[in-house]
């Protein structure tokens, strides 16, 4: 975080790309440590939980898009309304990849600034797989030509999806002391919470 800029304690993150890239997966990954091998299309859902950290409580939001249906108005309102971005696309997809590259310009726009909190994840990224995305290419791109952060995972293995969620958090400048706390996250959030409708899924937990 740059010196200077005052930590929130409210903060939504919001995961953007196109269809079957595995947005949900890498979502109910972090949140219950689960995951659906189905894929299943999502509209929009809201996942919200509270951390106690040194007695301030911290608010995080987690919102999942669509990549199956397109409303662009309520993708740029998502926009608005986020502070950190989480641009999925599958290593065996390249068209995909070329989505984030579009979704990238429209949060250039839509925010207005040149160097948005962006984290580009390459997920899927399962050894063995098919691959038409290589980490060079990606990695060239995203972080010496955008100046944002690049990280490969596979929801499937749980590869580096809590470094995702830890990028994110750190360029929304949530405190710094929340990391450790999201350790703990699937002690504190019972799974049947998972899929309760949109904007109700609030889950307290209590830090030391």
């Amino acid at each position: 975080m740059s010196p200077g800029v005052k930590e929130k304690n409210h903060v939504r993150l919001v995961f953007l790309g196109a269809a079957g890239v595995g947005k949900t997966a890498l979502i109910r990954r972090f949140l219950l440590d689960t995951f659906e091998p189905k894929h299943r299309r999502t509209v929009e859902e809201l996942h919200s939980k509270e951390y106690e950290v040194s007695g301030a409580t911290v608010t995080v939001e987690i919102l999942d898009t669509s990549g199956s249906y397109s409303f662009p108005a309520m993708r740029k309102l998502s926009i608005q309304n986020s502070d950190a971005f989480a641009l999925v696309y599958a290593v065996d997809d390249a068209e995909s990849f070329e989505s984030v590259k579009s979704l990238r310009e429209e949060i250039l726009e839509v925010k207005e600034d040149k160097f948005p909190p962006i984290v580009v994840v390459g997920n899927k990224a399962e050894s063995g797989g098919e691959r038409q995305v290589p980490v060079e290419d990606a990695l060239s791109l995203v972080e010496l030509d955008w100046n944002s952060r690049f990280v490969e995972t596979s929801a499937k293995d749980n590869e580096n999806v809590l470094e995702v969620f830890k990028e994110l958090l750190q360029q929304a400048n949530l405190p710094s002391r929340l990391s450790p706390a999201l350790c703990k996250r699937r002690e504190t959030l019972p799974k049947e919470q998972m899929l309760r409708p949109p904007m109700n899924k609030t889950n307290s937990c209590s830090v030391c």
